[in-house]
């Protein structure tokens, strides 16, 4: 069979296919529903025909050959999908020196020729082991998605009584909107036989926070040994076990457990129903994904409290974020609230959080890229990680620690961008064994209790004289030079502490 000489054609086709045997075939019948121009590119014979006979169009040719584009329209994508790797980059080097412009996707057969189709232009290598892989593990993770959502409906249908939401300690916009999700989503599944209650163990010390809370009409109660026991049923969201990061013990049993963090052990009773993903960047994610799954009806506030639940705890779609969460906010939008958001997202500032912001500028001190801030004394501990936000923006920062001194904990939040360095596993080893603390690569957070210490009086003198060796334990973990001597900050806190003395306090001092 000899290929007919065709006039050239004065048109553009979308796409070029060159090798089109049963992967190239499922890629045209793709194509062919987008109504766009296809060409084929074939060396068999009997095969060109068959196309022909389906009424592609389609042209003998061998793509390793140096007439593979004589007289082709133009095309803005090829496809070279042949199960020959020598032909294959061939064709990819006659494409991208006669059409630079082109997009063009490969197919390779094994992980080298991938990297050299690569290394020669390819905007995208087809390495069908890794395509099957990554299929299937989509596919594996659709089907659980839709498994576990139904599951938790299920659950919910058959339970009686009250059903505790639990949310982290101070809780943030993620645990704030995952609890008010999975309210909605128990009041559509059993709306007659049971009640939801959101607790929460801290404060809600942010002025977003609060904003949020006010706007969408949000009942949030202090957990308490009283409350606890009027409920039938507990959920915790955004804390991955009882006692970690929340008012549970270590060992109280729960039914449903959902987070994307997987750093708790439970050591009480097995939950009904977990489902932690440390793959997404907010635990709203997840909760949206039950409802997208369950085909569940959006409140408006529900919708905007999980789309600035996702936003928040990525930082606006820039820290941890995944494809999924962008899927999840691009469903929420349509359904959210632009005014609402509006107003959640800018608050007024409140002074005493204006008053610590100034602070810790005045007292920052830097080592070796390291920002080290005291506050001294404040009442809402939700001002901290605003002073760290602030600060690491600061030239010469890599990461920065704003510490200071509530009622009842020493509390230290840090941000950092230092690619080498995971904060919160830092943080976990530094301030573990004496109080909670951990967090993400770039973010974190410790609280240590005062417990008997909380009854002096004096709570910026205790920060001084304390905070030098508790920062001690960081700084020999991240490596931070000292020449030999004991951190700066704990040589002025030690010499501070000796000047103006503790006063005795009940006698605990």
């Amino acid at each position: 069979m000899q290929e007919r000489t065709q006039p050239v054609r004065d048109r553009r086709v979308k796409y070029l296919i060159c090798g089109c045997g049963s992967t190239g075939y499922h890629v045209l019948r793709e194509l062919v529903n987008e109504q766009q121009g296809v060409l084929i590119l074939e060396r068999d014979e009997k095969r060109v025909q068959e196309l022909r006979d389906e009424q592609f169009d389609t042209r003998l040719r061998d793509i390793r050959g140096p007439d593979l584009l004589n007289d082709i329209p133009t095309f803005d994508i090829a496809f070279i999908l042949s199960d020959d790797n020598e032909a294959n980059l061939a064709a990819l080097k006659m494409i991208k020196a006669a059409c630079p412009a082109a997009h063009v996707v490969i197919r390779a057969s094994d992980s080298l020729s991938a990297s050299l189709m690569e290394t020669e232009g390819a905007d995208l290598v087809l390495y069908p082991q890794l395509v099957v892989a990554r299929a299937a593990v989509a596919e594996i993770k659709k089907i659980s998605i839709s498994r576990m959502s139904k599951r938790l409906f299920s659950l919910l249908k058959g339970y009686e009584g009250t059903l505790g939401i639990i949310t982290h300690n101070n809780p943030d916009p993620d645990a704030i909107s995952s609890a008010l999700a999975l309210s909605a989503i128990a009041r559509i599944a059993n709306s007659d036989r049971l009640k939801t209650r959101i607790f929460y163990d801290g404060t809600i010390g942010h002025q977003e926070n609060r904003t949020l809370v006010n706007l969408l009409d949000i009942r949030m109660e202090r957990l308490s040994p009283a409350s606890l026991a009027e409920c039938q049923h507990f959920a915790l969201v955004d804390s991955p076990a009882p006692g970690v990061n929340n008012g549970l013990s270590p060992g109280a049993g729960v039914d449903i457990v959902i987070d994307h963090h997987s750093n708790g052990q439970h050591t009480g009773p097995s939950p009904e129903f977990v489902d932690l993903r440390s793959g997404l960047g907010a635990t709203a994610s997840i909760l949206t994904e039950y409802v997208r799954e369950l085909d569940i009806p959006l409140d408006r506030k529900v919708a905007t409290g999980l789309l600035y639940g996702i936003r928040s705890d990525t930082k606006d779609f820039r820290r941890g974020v995944t494809p999924d969460d962008l899927c999840n906010a691009g469903f929420l939008l349509p359904l959210s609230d632009s005014d609402l958001l509006d107003k959640i997202i800018s608050p007024s500032l409140s002074m005493e959080t204006l008053d610590v912001l100034g602070t810790a500028i005045t007292k920052r001190r830097v080592m070796s890229g390291y920002l080290f801030s005291d506050v001294g004394y404040v009442r809402n501990r939700d001002a901290l990680p605003q002073a760290a936000d602030l600060l690491i923006n600061l030239e010469g920062v890599n990461t920065a620690l704003v510490y200071g001194i509530t009622e009842t904990a020493i509390i230290i939040s840090a941000r950092n961008r230092d690619l080498r360095l995971h904060i919160g596993n830092v943080f976990s080893e530094a301030f573990g064994e004496i109080g909670d603390a951990g967090g993400h690569a770039n973010m974190a957070a410790a609280t240590i209790p005062l417990r008997y210490f909380a009854r002096v009086s004096d709570k910026e003198a205790l920060l001084t004289l304390v905070i030098g060796q508790i920062l001690e334990r960081f700084s020999d973990i991240v490596g931070l030079e000292r020449d030999g001597k004991r951190l700066d900050i704990s040589q002025k806190a030690e010499r501070k502490a000796s000047e103006d003395g503790l006063k005795e306090d009940n006698g605990i001092l």
